[in-house]
């Protein structure tokens, strides 16, 4: 079977969600190859993971160019590879830089590209890679067939159910060494700074999601106490962004974050498109909101006519009695 390249997302060698849903996914098109752009001190701690849910090639990208530049030098790195080893496919995390290194390798390699996947397959006759998307707000899913060049494809967070690979992992290692180019060096990174730390999980990979809109009035600690009591991730529409009551990291929508949770509560968000765009592929969704006319309330699997300040912290509450 041909590799299939695995781009490995990673917090000094902690292998994130994401990460396992992409090699869940490859092992359906291929063998599964991971990509693993890290320091050596990082790059041991991450092997254990990638090998349990079924990496049986791990290609060590070491050159330090490759952090320390934006995503030009990467992209050199997977062309060369997909070169030398005829990939059946590529498979990248669908967050900003997954995204743009996909469309400029696709360029690079003269293949085809989709971004926002939630399920891939390979195609029926084994010529190439069938891909799902859900678009227009979840009104339509949209199969698509990638027969030209080497598949590239980016695959939104929740979308694929995580799977171990199961036995013994016997992972095959492999030094990368690519020469980038100078016109690949123009942008270098020249901070980094640590994000503030919640105690909740990260807005991409959390299981469940709670977010505020204009309806909170700036007062997100209903939305807060909800998530705490759920487990949750807490994002925000781009009225509250805008307004400053909420960080722009956490917006969720067209031109926020694109999340996928189990369970996605919106409480005081009216359900514009550019905000359904980004969250439309949740699994299920409960909408709070005094306006029984809000749009949102078309996209729902539950919808409560209320106000969020009363609905959330009784929901905190009883959810807190029940575990006790």
């Amino acid at each position: 079977m041909s590799e299939v390249l695995v781009l490995v997302d990673h917090v000094e060698g902690a292998v994130r969600k994401s990460t396992a849903e992409l090699l869940t996914a490859a092992r359906r098109l291929g063998e599964p190859s991971a990509v693993l752009v890290a320091a050596p001190e990082h790059a041991d701690a991450a092997r254990e993971s990638l090998g349990r849910y079924g990496a049986e090639k791990v290609y060590r990208v070491e050159a330090p160019e490759v952090r320390e530049h934006l995503v030009a030098p990467l992209v050199d790195v997977f062309a060369n590879l997909v070169e030398r080893t005829g990939a059946a496919a590529v498979l990248l995390p669908s967050d900003p830089d997954g995204n743009e290194v996909a469309g400029r390798l696709a360029v690079r390699t003269g293949s085809g590209v989709i971004t926002d996947a939630v399920d891939v397959q390979p195609a029926e006759d084994g010529a190439g890679v069938r891909t799902v998307q859900s678009v227009f707000a979840g009104s339509y899913t949209v199969t698509s067939l990638v027969n030209r060049g080497t598949p590239v494809v980016t695959l939104k967070p929740n979308s694929v159910p995580v799977e171990e690979a199961g036995g013994e992992a016997a992972v095959v290692e492999e030094a990368v060494d690519v020469s980038i180019p100078e016109e690949s060096l123009a942008a270098r990174i020249v901070q980094r700074s640590e994000k503030q730390q919640t105690g909740r999980p990260g807005l991409t990979e959390a299981a469940i999601v709670v977010s505020g809109g204009r309806g909170t009035g700036g007062d997100f600690g209903p939305v807060e106490q909800l998530a705490d009591a759920l487990g949750a991730a807490v994002g925000a529409s781009r009225a509250a962004v805008d307004a400053g009551w909420y960080p722009h990291a956490y917006q969720v929508g067209q031109t926020g974050a694109s999340v996928s949770p189990q369970l996605y509560v919106a409480a005081g968000i009216s359900g514009a498109i550019q905000h359904r765009a980004g969250m439309q592929t949740s699994k299920t969704i409960v909408a709070v909101n005094k306006d029984a006319e809000a749009p949102i309330f078309e996209l729902v699997d539950f919808g409560v006519v209320g106000d969020l300040f009363t609905v959330l912290p009784q929901a905190a509450e009883e959810i807190q009695r029940r575990k006790g």
